[in-house]
This record gives C-alpha cells, sequence and structure tokens, in this order.
C-alpha cells in the first residue's frame, strides 16, 4: 500500500475517522461524493439494519454505513491485500459490528444470506462491481445480475448499485424494481427492491 492513500468517514459516529485505501491499481474507492449521496438518500433508513458491502476493497461503503447506525455490516473482498487494508480499516472503528469475508463474491454472498437466513433478518446489499473495461471483467456487469436474481427477496431490504453510467441495469432485476437512479458523470447508483 502506497503511503497517504486514504480517505475519511464523511458523517456519524467515526466522522473525521481515516481509513486506508489499497493501490488503486488493485481496486478504485466510491468517491466521497457519491458516498455522500449514497447515505443521503438512505438517510436514517439504514439504522439498526444490515448492511452488505458486496465488494469490499477498502470498505469505505460500508464502514460509513455503520458510522451513521448500521447494526451490522459484512464485506467479502477476495484480493490479499485489500482484504489486510479493509481488515485494518474495520479493527481501527468498530470490529463487533462487522463480519468480513475473504474470498469470491459470487461464492461468499450465500453465507452471508444464510447468517441472514438463521437470524430471519433482511439488508442493503451494495455492489460497487470492478469497473467493467478493466481486462478480464468485460461479463462483470452481466454476472452480477444474474447474482441479484438469484437472492432470496426474504433477505434483501434493497440493491444498490454503483456502475458506470453508459452500462443501464435496466428496469428490473429478476423481481427486484428499480426505484431510483442517480447519476454522478461517469458512475451511475441505481436502486432496486
Amino acid at each position: 500500500m502506497k503511503k497517504g492513500l486514504s480517505t475519511r468517514i464523511i458523517a456519524g459516529k467515526f466522522k473525521g475517522k481515516k481509513i486506508a485505501l489499497p493501490d488503486k491499481e488493485i481496486t478504485r474507492s466510491s468517491k466521497n461524493m457519491l458516498r455522500e449521496a449514497l447515505f443521503n438518500i438512505l438517510q436514517f433508513d439504514i439504522v439498526d439494519k444490515n448492511f452488505v458491502e458486496v465488494f469490499g476493497g477498502s470498505g469505505s461503503v460500508g464502514l460509513e454505513a455503520l458510522s451513521r447506525g448500521a447494526k451490522r455490516v459484512y464485506f467479502i473482498e477476495k484480493h490479499p491485500s485489500s482484504y489486510k487494508v479493509l481488515q485494518s480499516n474495520i479493527n481501527c472503528l468498530d470490529k463487533s459490528r462487522c463480519k468480513l469475508y475473504f474470498g469470491d463474491a459470487f461464492e461468499m454472498i450465500w453465507d452471508i444470506v444464510e447468517d441472514l437466513k438463521s437470524k430471519k433478518e433482511k439488508a442493503y446489499f451494495y455492489f460497487d462491481p470492478p469497473f467493467i473495461i478493466r481486462e478480464g471483467f468485460e461479463d462483470i456487469y452481466e454476472a452480477v445480475k444474474e447474482l441479484i436474481k438469484k437472492l432470496p427477496k426474504e433477505v434483501v431490504e434493497a440493491v444498490i448499485i454503483e456502475h458506470m453510467s453508459k452500462y443501464d441495469f435496466g428496469e428490473e432485476i429478476g423481481g427486484f424494481k428499480r426505484y431510483k437512479k442517480r447519476k454522478f458523470g461517469k458512475s451511475t447508483l441505481s436502486f432496486y427492491r
């Protein structure tokens, strides 16, 4: 990790706390403007709710949810150095309310689904897949779509996807309907429930 690569929690209990970012070659963090807009939209809906950051990276979105009152936050990260950065960020804030999974998001998500089912709880699922233009990731958005279609409705509060603006996920994914869409230049947030 390069020295000085970091961002801060925008609001809530941990406002101003610095969190480390993994190397930009490995992952890209959600921009502060987009993160702030996301939580302005969600407002108090996430208080005492579960939140899942499916492609964990630095954990900047999930940790923001934690800071703003989420009950429990789940993270999945498969890159070893990003995982270490994420683990360190969680340890600096509140590891008692976080659950971190090391491995492929398309496999590990089912452990989270089972955990939610066993507790009879729902979660906000946040997907920020690696950019479609990155080599080897051409089909990532289609794969994410297929994954969302398989999510059991009884564990889903809402599905939020951060994606390139030029890609449209459509009005419906499986049984989930889009209820909001916000564009931020090259990135867009699409909300489904």
